[in-house]
């Protein structure tokens, strides 16, 4: 196993053959150390490859009461010396997610948060199976154009629930500079000289098309290249920029990141966080509210710019 070099969680699942929820799971509970670097999570191959050789019994005697022992002993010293310190899983793509994490981890010794870049529906759906602790979701129902809470009420079904708002951006059309094609509408998708970049299933971005698409009564089979899919912002407008496509949905901030691409605003997003109510997580409800509410805090997202701050903290919808 190659050793001069620390894991990502992509390429621990792809080790283990397992989902990354279930590399997230493991870290969550103790079982497999991790730290961060920069925005990313990371593991080293000598850990790995202690957890596979105790996952295959070589480290452990054949008695289950052993086996019990040694993982009631690592969970409780968690990983890398972090005794009574909680993993938390933040789920979303928004750099506001990783400012949110360092205020977490800096306002209280007693978590320690580690970022999953999922989007909107597969965070959602890993907080029904147990993964993660805090999700984001932009999430629109296009014939009402509500945000959110119409899919956390589906997903989260028989969940305690609290939803609050984090901020509200723009999102829209990336076209090539100048927008030489003229393309400002949903309706402009179904022109035959036009190709899109799309967003992958559960983004955020690829649910306000389809649901925009459903709302104009628009068939996907007219939308040439809509199975042309990329996993970010970032590669949408960048597949605009060298051609590969002539528009793409994203959000404003991801424009302004990559040359010779215009931003066409459609909506204003709604971005919102989801926590489950419960007595393990009152701490943690209590302290993300304080965070959101925090001028500190608002002052760091007000300058990155594009984001609109004016109902950040408030409640959307509780149960």
């Amino acid at each position: 196993m190659e050793k001069s070099h620390s894991y990502t969680t992509e390429e621990v699942a792809n080790i283990l053959k397992v989902s990354k929820l279930t590399v997230y799971d493991l870290v969550k509970k103790g079982l497999l150390p991790a730290y961060r670097v920069g925005r990313q999570m990371r593991i080293d191959p000598s850990d790995l490859e202690e957890y596979i050789k105790r996952s295959k019994g070589e480290l452990q005697s054949s008695s289950s009461q052993s086996l019990s022992q040694s993982l009631n002993k690592e969970t409780t010293s968690g990983a890398q010396g972090y005794s009574q310190v909680r993993q938390l899983i933040i789920s979303g793509q928004d750099i506001s997610l990783d400012i949110l994490a360092n205020y977490l981890e800096k306002s209280s010794k007693r978590f320690r948060p580690l970022r999953s870049y999922a989007g909107s529906l597969e965070s959602l759906i890993s907080m029904y199976q147990g993964y993660s602790d805090i999700v984001s979701t932009h999430l629109i129902e296009g014939i009402s154009g509500e945000y959110n809470v119409p899919y956390i009420s589906k997903i989260l079904v028989n969940f305690q629930y609290i939803v609050i708002h984090l901020l509200t951006r723009k999102a829209g059309f990336y076209v090539k500079k100048g927008n030489p094609l003229n393309i400002k509408h949903w309706e402009d998708l179904r022109r035959k000289d036009i190709k899109i970049v799309n967003r992958e299933k559960g983004s955020g971005a690829r649910v306000l098309l389809d649901e925009s698409l459903r709302k104009y009564r628009i068939p996907v089979s007219e939308i040439n290249g809509y199975d042309n899919e990329v996993t970010n912002h970032v590669s949408v407008a960048s597949a605009v920029a060298k051609g590969d496509a002539d528009v793409g949905v994203g959000i404003e901030r991801g424009a302004n990141l990559v040359k010779d691409v215009d931003f066409i605003p459609l909506v204003n997003e709604k971005y919102d966080l989801v926590i489950l109510k419960n007595d393990e997580n009152r701490e943690l409800i209590s302290q993300v509210r304080q965070i959101l509410s925090s001028d500190n805090f608002k002052n760091d997202l007000e300058a990155l710019g594009g984001y609109d701050l004016s109902q950040t903290g408030q409640v959307v919808y509780e149960t």
